[in-house]
């Protein structure tokens, strides 16, 4: 396990929570910050990056998304957290071989060892220790520094699954429209899985069609052209279209029923945002995996989708900043 890449990650300017939301943070251009870094496991080549400064903040994405949703807030963020974003194995600037898994069981133990690589570099920057005890499944306090997490649908399952299987530490957690509870899958979703040997086959223009009258569903509002085009482009080609079968090909429900019962052992502060219009995956969810987790709230985001990034940037902000500030500062007076 190594970092394979050793260019320096790129900074950011400080910007407020607000400018999320500006046109601009969806440009490709205007120094756009891409995944320089990689970190090898098990063969798979994960693509990272690291910018900003102060405590710890990793954001997890989700299926079929990549770190670029998660893009203008990291940015926005920056001026206050040292801000981690990848991609999942399978996913993104990933690697994308046809031989690795891409299932949510692998997914959580790449994010446990990627934690892992990180933080020497917390402990250095914070001068913390690495053997003092910990104080519990996924608890922040203890055993030198713990990030910040954030994270959207499949990501929620991957940082339960880091935290309660495999002993990731977290300071605090905000579960974003996550998969963590059955039933989960769209019925689309449900199909291609069911078929996805025959969905591979398919021609790449009615892939396309296909894939991107899904990914609109994910949306409230009407989808941008460029948003649309970033979201389904990293899909497509030969490579892109085997890929996004095979990581629906292996969702399994398994791997979050293994989880249920352990939510309760997670004593980690934490934050369920759920876009109240939310399609994929019903809004219900929210006050159920709160009730779920032993120091969790839920809060519903307005006229959001389950793609509450696109849908609500601005109010998706709002809460992130206000939801990490106040994490940081309880953890300033401890």
């Amino acid at each position: 396990m190594a970092d394979t890449d050793r260019t320096a990650p790129p900074t950011t300017a400080g910007t407020s929570a607000a400018s999320a939301a500006s046109p601009w943070a969806r440009e490709p251009a205007a120094g756009r910050v891409l995944l320089d870094r990689r970190f090898a496991w098990q063969g798979r080549e994960v693509a990272w990056a690291a910018f900003g400064s102060g405590p710890p903040l990793v954001f997890c994405h989700g299926t079929p998304w990549s770190s670029w949703l998660w893009e203008p807030y990291a940015r926005a963020l920056a001026a206050e957290f040292t801000v981690h974003l990848w991609d999942m194995p399978g996913y993104g600037a990933s690697s994308k071989d046809p031989d690795h898994a891409v299932d949510l069981g692998v997914q959580g133990e790449v994010l446990a060892a990627l934690l892992e690589h990180w933080r020497p570099s917390w402990a250095a920057s914070e001068g913390a220790s690495e053997d003092r005890p910990e104080e519990g499944p996924g608890a922040g306090s203890g055993g030198g520094v713990a990030p910040h997490v954030v994270a959207h649908d499949y990501g929620g399952a991957v940082s339960l699954r880091a935290a309660l299987l495999h002993g990731a530490r977290f300071a605090s957690l905000c579960l974003v429209d996550v998969v963590a509870l059955r039933p989960w899958g769209s019925p689309y979703f449900s199909l291609v899985r069911e078929h996805a040997d025959v969905f591979t086959r398919t021609p790449a223009t009615v892939h396309r069609g296909a894939l991107e009258a899904y990914v609109r569903t994910a949306a409230h509002r009407p989808l941008s052209d460029a948003d649309l085009d970033a979201l389904v482009t990293p899909w497509t080609g030969p490579e892109g279209q085997a890929a996004f079968y095979r990581q629906i090909a292996q969702a399994d429900e398994r791997y979050t029923a293994e989880l249920e019962p352990l939510l309760g052992a997670l004593d980690v502060p934490t934050r369920v945002l759920w876009g109240a219009e939310d399609t994929w995956i019903p809004a219900d969810r929210a006050q159920r995996l709160a009730d779920a987790l032993p120091r969790a709230d839920a809060r519903l985001v307005p006229g959001a989708g389950h793609l509450v990034q696109l849908d609500a940037p601005v109010a998706l902000a709002v809460e992130l900043q206000r939801w990490l500030s106040a994490r940081a500062g309880d953890a300033a007076t401890e």
